[in-house]
């Protein structure tokens, strides 16, 4: 008897106990599993959209640095730019600077030399007048219109000659 009493509670123990198995696994483990299933498709998912994440943010990165470096590069064409025009204008300035000069130079040394030729003719007329009047009084006597003209030119010469 004791073997079988034994026996019998070990087959009624065992029953019980796969009949809680049973019970656990239908009404415990699948929910639980289920729920641990769930729990690791959500860490899944946040895993790869944190890396999804993190590569947008390495690529809107780069995509920063590469405007800062174009900004950069624009900036220093516009201050070239802006350099060489400057310099353009400076140097167009002095050009019509000195142009101008040239100009106002010329137009004092024509201006001289009408001057002086103006001089000139009345420094002639004065001399062929007083040559007139000097060549009248030596010779004392009274010339025609003719010779006088002839006598004023060949002072005229003399006078340009010695000028």
């Amino acid at each position: 008897m004791l073997g079988e009493i034994y026996f019998l509670d070990a087959l009624y123990q065992l029953a019980g106990f796969i009949i809680l198995l049973l019970l656990l696994k239908k009404f415990a483990f699948g929910p639980i599993v289920d729920m641990m299933e769930k729990r690791e498709k959500h860490i899944a998912d946040q895993i790869s959209s944190a890396e999804r994440n993190r590569k947008e943010a390495e690529k809107y990165l780069a995509e920063q640095r590469e405007a800062i470096q174009t900004a950069r590069r624009e900036a220093k064409e516009i201050v070239e730019n802006t350099k060489k025009i400057s310099e353009q204008q400076a140097d167009e300035m002095i050009t019509a600077a000195k142009l101008e000069a040239d100009r106002i130079k010329e137009t004092a040394m024509a201006e001289i030399n009408q001057e002086k030729e103006r001089a000139i003719s009345a420094l002639r007329e004065q001399v062929s007048a007083l040559s007139v009047l000097v060549a009248s009084k030596v010779i004392e006597k009274q010339l025609d219109e003719q010779e006088q003209e002839k006598l004023i030119q060949e002072t005229l010469r003399e006078v340009g000659e010695e000028l």
